[in-house]
């Protein structure tokens, strides 16, 4: 395979240019990506919580086609999926693929969702996270989120967070 001229992609395509800590919005070129970041990130939970996580059955190509998803790397290495919601930005998946993981991808990707937040005039972020995922929550107090509730979903039991921002 040869690389395409002026940074443009193999198949024509060229992403949009990168903003503060390299993330930019995710093209539709991006979903096979997304999606393998997001499985490589998560799949070694199936056997510690018994189900496969929601962030691995999400709809990738209709997130990326709302907007919703921002990627950094290229190739992509860590991602995020956000939604406005009233009053909050909803940060419904981070994935840092685990080869990346310890680099402070994890970190950027979380400063660039409050700063987006802060961006859209909204005053909290909000997640949730599996309650078998104890490394998850260890990083997202650290950080400044507070538990907000425990609750049952379904087959999911899920630790709900918030942050405020300044």
């Amino acid at each position: 395979m040869t690389n395409a001229p002026d940074g443009a992609r193999p198949d024509g395509t060229r992403p949009a240019p990168a903003g503060p800590g390299g993330i930019r919005p995710a093209a539709p070129a991006d979903v096979p990506a997304v999606r393998a970041v997001t499985d490589a990130a998560y799949h070694h939970y199936i056997e510690r919580i018994g189900l496969v996580p929601a962030p691995m059955e999400a709809d990738h190509a209709a997130d990326v086609a709302a907007g919703r998803v921002f990627v950094a790397g290229d190739p992509v290495r860590g991602l995020v999926v956000v939604r406005t919601e009233p009053g909050h930005l909803y940060l419904d998946n981070i994935a840092v693929h685990p080869d990346t993981q310890g680099t402070g991808l994890g970190r950027r990707l979380l400063a660039f969702v409050e700063d987006r937040a802060r961006a859209l005039g909204l005053p909290e972020v909000r997640l949730l996270t599996n309650a078998m995922m104890w490394e998850n929550q260890r990083m997202y107090e650290r950080y400044g989120y507070e538990v907000v509730e425990r609750r049952k979903d379904g087959p999911y039991d899920r630790v709900h967070y918030r942050k405020s921002l300044p």
